[in-house]
């Protein structure tokens, strides 16, 4: 986990210095010292974003997203939708990287989001059917089968928690009753937000999936924006957003590893 540490000390001119009339010599001011700043997860207190700091959540504890994260437009928003989608909907915009929770007022909530791999090759609508808390990870017959070198490792599945690929939670985007494997969910890797990752669908801040996880109910559309769509609502640029990120590999015994230390899964579908 990426961490900042700040010190800040304070030192004394020589405003007070004095001399004394007969056999004096000048007096400089001790130094004072200043408390360090206090630190929550790696991040200075006045540096915490509203909205992304300390969180307790069902006896995991997830420490605030650092401020490099959450720069720009890479923030949850409540703004004016300019889409097309009806209320209820989710929106997502794999080119610009946001997902979009559509209001009643004619206002949506926007989501910074990563987009991975098979995120990418989402082009249809989709309806959610499925919700976890702390999710459990398992590859795909298909992931076991084509890529048995990355993803061999994990057949056994991940339990839930914080090292878990899904993160905090996990929506589950199926065609009527056929589950797509695709899903939105939160995750762990903070510096693929904005960006277009190696693997995985469509991702959140864990902040941001536990945020929108209890507004979005069972059987919610959830629909994509095409390129040309991108660039007509966000513009040219933001339609551009992000950067390729090389793939990362992490071996199972170091992710079975970081799922033992973070303590048992806490595991509740909706």
């Amino acid at each position: 986990m990426h961490s900042t540490t700040t010190r800040r000390g304070a030192l004394r001119g020589l405003a007070g210095l004095s001399l004394l009339a007969v056999g004096a010599c000048a007096r400089q001011a001790v130094p004072e010292t200043v408390p360090q700043m206090q630190l929550i997860g790696g991040v200075p207190v006045d540096q915490i974003v509203p909205g992304y700091g300390l969180i307790e959540d069902d006896g995991y504890r997830l420490p605030p997203v650092p401020p490099e994260y959450l720069q720009g437009v890479n923030r949850r928003m409540n703004l004016r939708y300019t889409g097309t989608e009806a209320p209820g909907t989710i929106e997502v915009d794999p080119h610009a990287k946001f997902l979009y929770w559509v209001q009643n007022d004619g206002n949506a909530w926007r989501f910074p989001i990563a987009v991975g791999r098979q995120g990418k090759s989402m082009s249809y609508d989709t309806v959610i059917r499925r919700k976890e808390h702390w999710p459990s990870w398992t590859p795909t017959a298909n992931m076991l089968r084509t890529e048995p070198e990355i993803y061999g490792g994990f057949a056994g599945g991940v339990p839930g928690g914080l090292a878990n690929p899904l993160g905090a939670r996990a929506l589950y985007l199926y065609q009527g009753g056929r589950d797509t494997y695709f899903r939105i969910h939160g995750t762990n890797d903070m510096a693929s937000i904005g960006n277009s990752g190696s693997a995985g669908c469509i991702r959140l801040f864990n902040h941001d999936i536990i945020f929108l996880y209890p507004m979005v109910p069972r059987d919610t559309l959830v629909t994509v924006r095409s390129y040309d769509e991108s660039v007509r609502i966000e513009g040219q640029a933001l339609a551009n957003r992000g950067r390729e990120l090389d793939p990362t590999y992490v071996p199972p015994e170091e992710i079975y590893a970081a799922a033992a230390r973070s303590g048992p899964p806490q595991i509740s579908g909706q």
